[in-house]
């Protein structure tokens, strides 16, 4: 299905699970994700849970077209799309980018907030992260989205899944790339992200109940950026999960639904 946003994008979305479930989750993509990313974890959640999936425009089969949109434009079309669907109250789990995108609507749109979850997240970057970053930027440039996925796939997950994978490597791999053949599109998500600054003294004004997920072996987002995150947010909780990597919704899939369901109650 798609929303029109009020700037006249198309944004892709999925409603799943029980229409009449008192929880509504939301779950937001990483930076090259789409909706399917989710779909591992969907059966924990359909039974109790009303579930919104949605590409951030410039993902998966939502609009690729116009200029770089900043996490408080993200944060507005998702908070657009639930006041569209009639939703009072919801709970947010965003990864990586997506995560980004849920501390922008934490902030903006609080009252439409019931809980915060936020997995494998940063508020602010290092010169670690910086060189990583540019490497990726130059890869796309130099040979589009299938040398970045073999430059960035180290880095977003762990050994224990290159020695034990969910889903074998090729098919991972022609599966993404069949998702991101528009390099300009990744370019602008990834500009955001460059140009975001500094965001931690920010997350302190956030007030909602929040869980902060982070993987143990987690390249990108070691397990400090995450707990500067949850130190920033008053009375949030972090967990570490094991052995994990970055992208958690493909490599730690038991472990973080666990950890989702204990928070929000069910």
């Amino acid at each position: 299905m798609y929303y029109k946003t009020s700037d006249g994008k198309q944004l892709y979305y999925e409603l799943h699970g029980n229409e009449q479930a008192s929880n509504c989750i939301v779950f937001l993509n990483g930076l090259s994700q789409s909706t399917v990313a989710w779909y591992s974890m969907l059966s924990d959640f359909v039974d109790d849970y009303r579930v919104v999936l949605l590409d951030l425009i410039f993902q998966g089969q939502s609009d690729k077209s116009g200029e770089v949109r900043d996490f408080d434009k993200h944060a507005a079309d998702v908070h657009e799309l639930i006041d569209s669907l009639n939703i009072k109250k919801v709970t947010i789990a965003g990864i990586s980018y997506g995560s980004l995108v849920a501390q922008h609507f934490a902030l903006n749109y609080p009252q439409q907030l019931h809980k915060l979850i936020l997995l494998s997240t940063f508020a602010h970057k290092t010169p670690y992260y910086d060189a990583i970053e540019l490497a990726w930027h130059n890869a796309l440039d130099a040979g589009g989205y299938p040398l970045m996925f073999d430059v960035m796939l180290p880095m977003v997950l762990s050994e224990n899944y290159f020695e034990h994978p969910l889903i074998p490597m090729d098919k991972l791999r022609a599966t993404k790339q069949s998702h991101n053949t528009d390099t300009a599109s990744l370019k602008k998500l990834m500009i955001a992200t460059r140009d975001r600054g500094d965001y931690r003294e920010k997350l302190k004004a956030i007030q909602t109940p929040t869980l902060v997920i982070q993987g143990e072996k987690d390249a990108l987002f070691p397990v400090h950026i995450g707990k500067a995150v949850s130190d920033a947010i008053q009375g949030s909780r972090l967990e570490v999960i094991p052995n994990a990597g970055h992208t958690l919704n493909l490599e730690a899939i038991p472990q973080t639904v666990r950890l989702i369901k204990e928070f929000t109650g069910k």
